[in-house]
């Protein structure tokens, strides 16, 4: 067979009549006579090969219409009359073979493609899919405006050659009409969003009787004509909003960026105060219960991240637009003193406590746990900290508490923890909500009853199902959380005093000695701790640096850059800096005149670590969220797994750039 078909696809002999036709004219001067017989020949030949060319193109169609004498007639049947259009050519020179009455409709010729490259047919066509071995192009092929899914398979030669013993036969399905269809059913897709004021009440607190309803009506007029074209907008509360759209139409508002959030902010109510909205976002879910499920999960996602943004659930994770906006304090003493009494409800109930922070603990995850053993010590329990008592950022603290009779058993490693817990113990998490980042994942994963405090805006991941949740992105600390806990849970005198100054020293280190992100619970939170007996010498004390660190802390400082004019940047090459400087000297370059944030870059072993601060008009934590990391609008941090510093520089001025774009 092989052989064959190597004789109907051997070149042309113009090559030899080309010769004959010289010979004939060299012969003109010497024999004129033989010379016209020579020039007779000669056309007979070309006249017969000529024919002889037409039969071998009849003989190719005969031949590949019946595949070979083995197959079948069924077979034969099969490959000629197929339904399907299918098209025979040769991969190594795109060369066209033979091809059924179905493609020569598709591709608009009424003649067999003899000679013919695929390109020329079907511009574009790739053919590597082919000499992989796959059965299917993984791309769609568009000819005459129709789309088509391609299936193939190759067939070598007995000859063992090269690539021209290979042959490809094609079959083309036409998807174009199921494409647009399943298109038109990927946009018509529902799509539910939840809409909320964030700060109704302080907005009808400042508006006089009249004012409120011009500013109500504002809100409404802004709402409706942002949904007005996209879908339905049904106000469901004063101050919350259902949406429902379709997907095409949710497409727009996310290419804007969800614009609604910048325009509700225009709105001027008077003594500084603006009014800003949160949008919780459910799609791709299979049942509208579930869509609803989602959009009011992600409200609750941007709300615990300060509101004033959009945040979007699809199947996979979370989507985060805006956020960029000063949160301002929304908590209040009913939920403190909720929470307070489901604690105890869950301390009781425990067998074991264990209180666990994050990864190279500091002042406030350790003041909040020292907070939390004092409550649990108040019910007659044991309370366990679970923390890496080498690699922390709290030793000072922790050698205080050490030092304590009552402290005697409560400091205990990650893995002797995961091997004493038992069924029925409770964890509780402070100082963060997401699972990498917490001292030991392992024992969160193994505990069913888990208990989580803290103030960081959330992240897409974050630690779910958990029995307390008492998460503030308002609060300045987790440190101010546990103390408003204790208010309701102990007397100022059942604090020791180191517990009360490990708790003051966290508030003094989040809140960078009362500067940042304070509010009036922040210093009720103080007052009462001052009232346990801490001491505010004492708490200056734990801040105290040696020489070198000193040193090292204004060494950061002199390498750092401004960029684009309030921003500054150091990047330290060397391995050696430690965290706690690094953070120090993050915080000391906003003293800087005309500073608004700051950003330090070191390496620390094989991974690259960022400390990130904010005056509060840059939101370092939607920065560093691109980059991995997290925190909240004034304080982040990032982790780049063996990242070089430049190019983590690189990074991070890209994800300026793109912060300051939105």
């Amino acid at each position: 067979m092989n052989k064959k078909l190597s004789r109907m696809l051997e070149p042309n002999l113009k090559m030899y009549f080309i010769f004959l036709v010289l010979f004939t004219l060299v012969t003109v001067p010497v024999r004129p006579i033989l010379a016209l017989a020579e020039g007779v020949v000669t056309v007979a030949l070309y006249l017969f090969f000529r024919s002889s060319m037409q039969k071998r193109k009849q003989g190719i169609l005969q031949y590949i219409d019946s595949v070979t004498g083995s197959v079948d007639a069924a077979s034969k049947s099969t490959l000629i009359n197929s339904p399907l259009p299918i098209m025979v050519f040769r991969p190594d020179t795109s060369e066209i073979i033979w091809s059924n009455e179905n493609f020569l409709q598709l591709a608009g010729v009424r003649e067999h493609l003899f000679e013919i490259r695929v390109e020329d047919t079907v511009p574009g066509f790739p053919v590597q899919w082919l000499l992989e071995g796959k059965a299917e192009c993984p791309d769609r092929v568009t000819m005459n405006n129709r789309r088509f899914r391609v299936y193939g398979s190759l067939v070598r030669s007995r000859d063992k050659g090269t690539g021209q013993n290979l042959v490809a036969t094609t079959y083309w399905v036409d998807t174009t009409d199921a494409d647009e269809l399943q298109k038109k059913y990927a946009g018509t897709r529902p799509v539910i969003a939840v809409v909320t004021v964030d700060n109704y009440e302080d907005l009808m607190k400042a508006c006089g009787e009249a004012q409120r309803s011009a500013v109500q009506a504002q809100i409404d007029e802004r709402l409706n004509q942002w949904t007005h074209s996209a879908g339905l907008l049904v106000k469901t509360n004063r101050d919350r909003y259902l949406f429902l759209l379709e997907d095409r139409n949710y497409e727009k508002l996310a290419e804007e960026k969800f614009s609604i959030l910048d325009s509700i902010r225009e709105i001027s109510v008077g003594e500084g105060l603006r009014p800003t909205i949160s949008i919780g976002v459910g799609k791709e879910a299979d049942e509208m219960a579930d869509l609803y499920k989602s959009a009011n999960l992600s409200l609750e996602m941007a709300l615990s991240r300060g509101g004033d943004q959009a945040v979007v659930r699809n199947r996979l994770d979370f989507e985060f637009y805006g956020g960029r906006s000063k949160s301002t304090e929304k908590r209040t003493k009913v939920k403190s003193r909720v929470m307070a009494n489901a604690l105890s409800e869950l301390m009781a109930d425990a067998s074991q406590i264990y209180i666990m922070g994050h990864t190279f603990a500091d002042m406030d995850a350790v003041g909040a746990e020292a907070g939390l053993c004092c409550a649990a010590r108040k019910r007659n329990k044991l309370a366990q900290i679970v923390i890496d008592m080498e690699n922390n950022a709290a030793h000072q603290v922790l050698v205080q508490l050490a030092a304590l009779p009552e402290y005697e058993h409560v400091f205990i490693s990650p893995s002797e923890a995961f091997l004493r817990m038992q069924p029925g113990s409770l964890l509780i998490v402070v100082d963060t909500n997401r699972p990498d980042m917490v001292e030991n994942q392992q024992l969160l994963e193994s505990c069913n009853r888990v208990a989580v405090i803290d103030h960081h805006r959330r992240a897409a991941t974050y630690i779910e199902n958990a029995a307390l949740n008492f998460h503030e992105p308002y609060a300045s600390s987790a440190s101010e959380l546990v103390t408003e806990l204790l208010q309701y849970l102990v007397e100022p005198n059942d604090l020791l005093h180191a517990e009360a100054e490990a708790l003051l020293a966290g508030i003094v280190l989040d809140t960078k000695h009362f500067t940042l992100r304070t509010g009036g619970r922040t210093f009720e939170a103080a007052a009462f701790l001052r009232r346990a007996g801490a001491d505010t010498s004492d708490v200056q004390r734990l801040f105290q640096n040696d020489l070198q660190e000193m040193v090292s802390r204004y060494d950061i400082i002199r390498r750092a850059e401004i960029y684009r004019d309030d921003i500054a940047v150091s990047v330290v090459q060397e391995d050696g800096a430690e965290r706690v400087t690094a953070a120090q000297a993050a915080d000391e370059l906003l003293t800087l005149k005309g500073v608004k944030a700051s950003f330090v870059i070191f390496r620390s072993g094989d991974d690259v670590l960022m400390s990130a601060r904010s005056l509060g008009d840059i939101n370092v934590q939607v920065i560093l969220e691109t980059l991995g990391g997290g925190g909240n609008s004034t304080t982040a941090g990032g982790q780049v797994e063996g990242g070089d510093p430049e190019t983590v520089r690189e990074q991070l001025l890209e994800a300026i750039d793109q912060y300051f774009e939105k």
